[in-house]
């Protein structure tokens, strides 16, 4: 992806600098070790090994199957301050294309997300601030399991993450193609949608397809159910509000049968949203809307309404500290403090339900037009200093060491100088 072309300023980014082969190094293997959720075995041994070697505090494992945590105290802790930094560590179920020597060495499974540079840039910051340790406070460095589609972060939460280190407040990034290496983006509020999956039973009456008029054909319900359901997001939910309904699935009859007409057709799909209000408002007229058009043709229509992700919400406060202290890295030409939100979703939602903090951006560029979870995606390893110093100085900022003046001389003693 090019050669770095940009200056990031601080002392944590000088330090881990010095490292870069190191935490290359462990990327790659953790990209030519894919993992699904709560399968991470051989990543969350790599991790607790370089965690290890990196002389951290505590290791905690088995948070949520197979999560793992690394506490490392501050130069004094006088403060009990305590700030999470959350890496995602899981895989996907796809075939990788590329051919270069760290590709995956599981068919079928891939970094094609980049979680693997994620959790190399937390082992970076985990060296860093374990090494220089200029920060009053604790940091809590969260490895987690299954963010693609398993909720990892609720099982983590559930499994008792902040009962046992009760952070004040929690932070997480993700790599952007679209955005340029030596960037960093985030908002104040909504950074990612809500992703909720809608399954639609449509019950009609089955017969001959050469007489159909005896029959009560849940396709052409079900043709109708998918056009209609459309006008909500355009009629119902308000302009400057935002939601997406997908229908992506329809699964009815056979296609070795051309002449039988089903008795029930099912439709799958997935609703995003940014706010409580509008995912309740979706929900409401999918299963009025539904069960009207079913009706009208003498069919039924049943809707299951599933919340898988909630909407990934900063902080304010949080989200403004987060920026600055991107730009103290990056300057401010390089921070986008008003990011566009995405439609699509993220499991840290659930940590953000729980406590104040901010999901970031960092900018990757993109190589060979393969953006994420496409199969010739790889993350840019050059980016991994800049991640691994905006987490080391999430920790210093927000857990500042207390500077102690020095005393004042006895005026008496300058006086007999």
């Amino acid at each position: 992806m090019g050669s770095v072309r940009w200056q990031v300023a601080g002392r944590a980014f000088a330090h881990i600098a010095r490292f870069h082969p190191e935490i290359t190094a462990l990327r790659r293997d953790l990209h030519a070790h894919p993992e699904l959720g709560f399968e991470e075995v051989y990543t969350a041994g790599r991790v607790q090994e370089s965690l290890r070697a990196c002389g951290v505090d505590e290791i905690h494992t088995g948070i949520g199957k197979t999560g793992v945590v690394g506490v490392i105290r501050g130069r004094s802790t006088a403060s009990r301050r305590m700030i999470g930094l959350r890496a995602d560590m899981d895989a996907l179920p796809m075939c990788e294309d590329n051919g270069f020597d760290w590709r995956s060495g599981k068919k079928g499974l891939m970094h094609g997300c980049g979680h693997d540079g994620h959790t190399a840039m937390l082992v970076g910051a985990a060296r860093y601030l374990a090494e220089t340790r200029n920060f009053d406070g604790t940091a809590v460095l969260i490895f987690q399991p299954g963010e693609e589609g398993f909720a990892g972060a609720r099982v983590m939460i559930e499994d008792g993450l902040f009962d046992r280190f009760p952070v004040q407040s929690v932070f997480a990034m993700h790599n952007w193609p679209g955005m340029q290496p030596g960037t960093i983006g985030l908002n104040n509020g909504a950074m990612m949608a809500a992703a909720d999956r809608i399954t639609i039973e449509v019950t009609g009456k089955g017969g001959h397809g050469a007489h159909a008029y005896q029959t009560i054909d849940p396709v052409l319900v079900s043709a109708h159910i998918i056009t209609a359901v459309q006008s909500i997001v355009s009629r119902n939910v308000r302009p400057i509000d935002a939601a997406v309904i997908s229908i992506c699935a329809v699964q009815a009859g056979d296609l070795g049968a051309m002449s039988v007409v089903p008795g029930k057709a099912t439709l799958v799909g997935t609703v995003r949203t940014f706010s409580d209000a509008v995912q309740e408002q979706v929900e409401q007229r999918l299963a009025e809307l539904c069960a009207a058009v079913a009706t009208g043709f003498g069919a039924t229509a049943t809707v299951r309404f599933e919340r898988i992700y909630p909407a990934t919400i900063n902080t304010a406060t949080e989200a403004l500290f987060a920026g600055d202290v991107a730009q103290g890295l990056v300057g401010a030409r390089n921070v986008e403090r008003n990011m566009e939100p995405s439609m699509g979703a993220e499991d840290f939602s659930f940590m953000l339900q729980k406590k104040p903090g901010a999901y970031m951006r960092i900018g990757q560029g993109v190589k060979d037009g393969a953006f994420l979870h496409n199969s010739r995606y790889d993350f840019n390893d050059e980016i991994l200093p800049l991640g691994a110093a905006m987490h080391a100085s999430l920790v210093e900022q927000g857990m500042p060491l207390q500077v102690t003046a020095a005393p004042k001389e006895n005026a008496k003693a300058r006086a007999l100088q």
